[in-house]
């Protein structure tokens, strides 16, 4: 099975956990690492590589980080080209994403399929409102 890392600035990660609980109960398999004000680079850096021992028995990791280019994507880049394991890195996750990753991963079959169709994911849940005349008839009856 692969194992999950969720990661990102502040509360993120304990925030995507939470929602994640409501829909799929608790999680196996599963870190959430966040990155508090009074963290420095190095202790995220640690942090993430304890999480990512802890889901040795995996036989991948994903890691989903807030925002492409913020210090726990670097991070969590910097522990995929400095280690043998298959990990994946997927930055600008939110919760349709890692609902997603949870929700198929025994299916994925590796982590690799897993990365692409949370990026998929990803991109399938943005959704744009934009209310039209009919909209508003339909609306209003």
């Amino acid at each position: 099975m692969t194992g999950i890392i969720v990661t990102g600035h502040g509360s993120f990660a304990s925030g995507i956990t939470s929602g994640l609980k409501l829909l799929a109960g608790q999680p196996q398999n599963y870190e959430a690492v966040d990155f508090l004000p009074e963290d420095s680079v190095e202790s995220l850096a640690e942090k993430l590589s304890e999480a990512v021992e802890r889901l040795s028995d995996c036989d991948g990791i994903i890691i989903y980080a807030d925002l492409t280019g913020g210090s726990p994507f670097n991070v969590s880049i910097r522990m995929k080209m400095e280690t043998n394991r298959s990990l994946e890195v997927i930055g600008g996750a939110n919760l349709p994403v890692v609902l997603d990753g949870y929700m198929t991963r025994e299916m994925a079959g590796n982590v690799k399929t897993l990365a692409e169709s949370g990026v998929e994911a990803g991109r399938a849940a943005m959704v744009w409102f934009q209310e039209t005349a009919e909209d508003e008839d339909e609306y209003e009856e």
